[in-house]
């Protein structure tokens, strides 16, 4: 986001704004440093890959049903009528765009730029992500400051030793289940990190390894977005590694992946009035999703909203592609031949998203993919806090290391380092997962 400015005076705590002490080395209530007074911080279309697989081509898995069937491809959207809305009119969900904007006079109608407000102060920023130990801390064992590296955390979450508030468990999030791993972050700008994720492998009726990730998006301008993402990301990953050991087909269980994932944001809607009582005029919970599955020479990827999955080959002289397509205001321009992707892109509308999970989306359309690479090399699925510093697929492929498949959860480390180098304007959240190379014969469908 925007500026954060400091306050002149230390009559209140410049992190929580809880009243001060006279002498007070530290904030009682977040366990600022008051000895130090920092200074305000200065502030493709889808390419179609070679060998788009037929589902169950050259698998032993029972034809997808015909209603999962629906947006099996990328498909163009019409243009808008009215900037800001869809084709129906329907006013369009506001993502995060790159880079802060200046003030506009008056917004597009119909685009929504009601974000709750920031604090003018952050809690501590979890560390780089890149020089993490690769060695899991032991459970139970100490856990030791982020910010002095010395003194150990109390119960309370505060620096025995220098003070300081720790991150919060969800402000930096790493996981790996067996082949894939996903890493998430709050960047540097955001007050949390409103994305989630989900991993994990499983293996189908006959023996063969599935890998799955599910990446979700929350809402800013939607009610409890962090909620949202959650509920879809767990809700998705726990239906795919359930469904695909049944012997479903890995594209018509994605698609009721998704399905169930927009039921569980739903659900949200639904709860207690006390858990919107603070914003009652917000829109309903609501987010982006992204998934991929790697299973018996097949890669499939289901999405709604623009959360991405590229292709990067292991021969990075063979090109990198996008699988997806995004459902949003650029992308629709771009459709339409009204803009170049340059200028979509470049538009302060460009994140205003037409297709997301919610109670208030007008209408569900899940997309999936079923492709079959010749090739080994690395699946990305990500948030726009990732692509929006590697947009092209050229772009994520000189970013992701060559031993990101040997490596996934380095990989990941290094390409959520790359969005925070970049200036981590929004969270960012990335998974990736190994593509084997084909068994020998097996050609392209």
């Amino acid at each position: 986001m925007s500026q954060m400015p400091q306050q002149a005076a230390l009559a209140k705590c410049p992190s929580c704004a809880e009243p001060l002490e006279s002498g007070d080395l530290f904030c009682g209530a977040c366990g600022y440093d008051l000895s130090v007074v920092p200074a305000p911080p200065q502030d493709h279309p889808t390419l179609t890959m070679t060998g788009s697989a037929a589902p169950g081509d050259g698998v032993d898995w029972p034809a997808p049903d015909p209603a999962g069937s629906a947006g099996t491809r990328p498909t163009a959207h019409r243009a808008a009528d009215v900037p800001g809305t869809d084709s129906g009119g329907n006013p369009l969900h506001e993502q995060h765009p790159q880079h802060p904007q200046e003030p506009q006079e008056a917004p597009a109608p119909g685009v929504r730029f009601d974000r709750p407000a920031e604090p003018e102060e952050y809690p501590l920023q979890a560390p780089d992500p890149r020089v993490a130990p690769d060695v899991a801390v032991p459970e139970g064992a100490a856990k030791v400051c982020v910010a002095c590296r010395a003194g150990q955390v109390d119960d309370d979450g505060y620096c025995e030793n220098c003070g300081h508030a720790q991150p919060r468990e969800r402000d930096h999030m790493e996981r790996e289940s067996g082949p894939v791993a996903a890493v998430s972050d709050r960047g540097l700008r955001h007050h949390r990190n409103e994305d989630s994720f989900g991993v994990g492998h499983t293996a189908l009726p006959d023996g063969t390894p599935a890998a799955v990730a599910v990446v979700c998006d929350g809402v800013s301008s939607a009610t409890r977005p962090d909620e949202a993402s959650a509920a879809a990301a767990r809700t998705a990953g726990d239906l795919l590694l359930a469904a695909l050991p049944r012997g479903t087909h890995p594209q018509q269980a994605m698609h009721e992946a998704i399905v169930a994932a927009a039921q569980a944001v739903d659900a949200l809607a639904g709860e207690p009035a006390s858990a919107r009582e603070h914003a009652p005029h917000q829109n309903a919970p609501a987010c982006t999703i992204v998934g991929a599955v790697v299973a018996s020479g097949l890669l499939v990827v289901g999405w709604v909203g623009d959360s991405r999955a590229y292709w990067v080959p292991a021969d990075r002289s063979a090109p990198a592609a996008r699988l997806t397509e995004d459902d949003s205001w650029a992308a629709q321009m771009v459709a339409a031949g009204l803009m170049s992707e340059a200028e979509a892109y470049a538009d302060e509308r460009a994140h205003a998203i037409t297709g997301w999970l919610g109670a208030d989306a007008y209408e569900l359309e899940p997309h999936t993919a079923s492709f079959k690479p010749d090739r080994p090399g690395v699946v990305v699925v990500c948030t726009d806090g990732l692509w929006n510093y590697a947009e092209t697929a050229e772009e994520m492929a000189e970013i992701v290391p060559l031993d990101a498949a040997a490596r996934p959860l380095h990989g990941a480390r290094v390409l959520v380092g790359h969005a925070l180098d970049g200036g981590g304007h929004d969270n960012v959240t990335v998974a990736l997962l190994p593509f084997p190379a084909p068994p020998q014969g097996a050609g392209s469908a």
